[in-house]
């Protein structure tokens, strides 16, 4: 079984050949980070036009790299959604185009699901796992029972952990992308210099907030007067400390809660872009270990937004036979759990 998978949800144009053994045959993500760093955040325009202009290709390469024709795929899957509607439509449009005249199956994968599954492309996950998925939109704690069921536990009542951080580092004047960018700057800083607040903490559940943290972070930044290097890489390191502390604090409530659900359950697994972070992987590692739990996290390059997840999705799917009609329409959102109430706040991402 061999699946194609087509990602270009927001500012990465990806594709990936993947087989039914974990193989990735093939896998190619194209970055268009230099088209929005000018505007230091992503233009859906722009990303919609560089999609278009460049997919057809990355898919050919892909095909060829893998030495396998479209008749010799099992599925084409796309991401249908959540994310950038013009760039979602580019996939999910290419990838009907190449289903409808192939004869193939087409699958149509939740985003946030690739980013769910991908910790079972790369070791032996069983369901179900309470999964933290935190990216530039997304921040949410969910129990994974199985392909297609989800429980929320919790999720961002503002803003998500990947988008404050890009936020952040506007403010002290890191650029686009913000999360590698501080966390190469808080390698040189002291996260004691600042006591920034750590919002949620302490509370019982498990939603999080972030938009008063980076308030807190231009508050300081605007009392410095000026921001000499060491001020920055000091805020830095303060800002990702106490980002850490939130997450750790979040997903112990989010443990027990898992076991009261699931006492079998072993495995807390982190997905998405922010999952990249060094020191907050070290951090829920920790927090894993001292309830019994295993970390898995993804290598860093399935975090961030690829073709290679959502080929393995579409794996994971059709298996089942979850095979989605050619009249698919993409959706700019799509929660995992459709039953979760919405969370107290403006601005959720779901």
């Amino acid at each position: 079984m061999i699946v194609l998978g087509i990602e270009t949800s927001c500012d990465e144009t990806a594709a990936a050949v993947v087989d039914a053994k974990k193989r990735v045959r093939a896998e190619a993500i194209l970055s268009q980070q230099a088209e929005h760093r000018p505007y230091g955040g992503i233009v859906p325009e722009v990303a919609a036009r560089a999609h278009l202009e460049h997919l057809d290709r990355l898919i050919a390469g892909v095909m060829a790299e893998a030495d396998v024709d479209f008749g010799g795929l099992a599925g084409v899957a796309a991401t249908g959604g959540p994310g950038l509607i013009g760039g979602v439509m580019v996939g999910v449009m290419t990838a009907k185009a190449i289903a409808a005249v192939c004869g193939l199956p087409f699958l149509a994968v939740n985003h946030l699901e690739g980013h769910a599954l991908s910790a079972r492309l790369v070791a032996d996950v069983d369901f179900p796992y309470l999964l933290l998925l935190v990216s530039g939109g997304h921040c949410q704690l969910l129990v994974v029972e199985g392909v297609g069921h989800y429980r929320r536990l919790g999720t961002t009542v503002d803003d998500a952990l990947g988008e404050a951080f890009d936020k952040v580092a506007k403010i002290l004047g890191l650029g686009y992308p913000g999360g590698p960018a501080i966390e190469a700057m808080a390698a040189h800083g002291n996260a004691a210099r600042f006591a920034l607040p750590r919002p949620m903490k302490g509370r019982a559940g498990c939603d999080f907030s972030f938009s008063g943290l980076k308030t807190a972070v231009g508050h300081a930044v605007a009392g410095l007067g000026a921001l000499a290097e060491q001020n920055a890489a000091d805020l830095a390191a303060a800002f990702q400390e106490a980002a850490a502390d939130v997450l750790e604090d979040r997903c112990a409530n989010a443990i027990d809660a898992f076991r009261a659900l699931h006492p079998e359950g072993d495995t807390l697994v982190i997905a998405g872009g922010v999952a990249a972070n060094q020191t907050v992987r070290q951090r829920l590692k920790e927090l894993a270990e001292k309830h019994g739990l295993r970390l898995i996290a993804p290598p860093p390059k399935l975090c961030t937004d690829n073709g290679t997840m959502i080929a393995w999705a579409g794996i994971e799917r059709l298996r089942l036979g979850l095979v989605d009609a050619l009249d698919f329409a993409p959706r700019p959102r799509w929660p995992l759990d459709p039953t979760a109430p919405p969370a107290v706040g403006a601005g959720v991402k779901a």
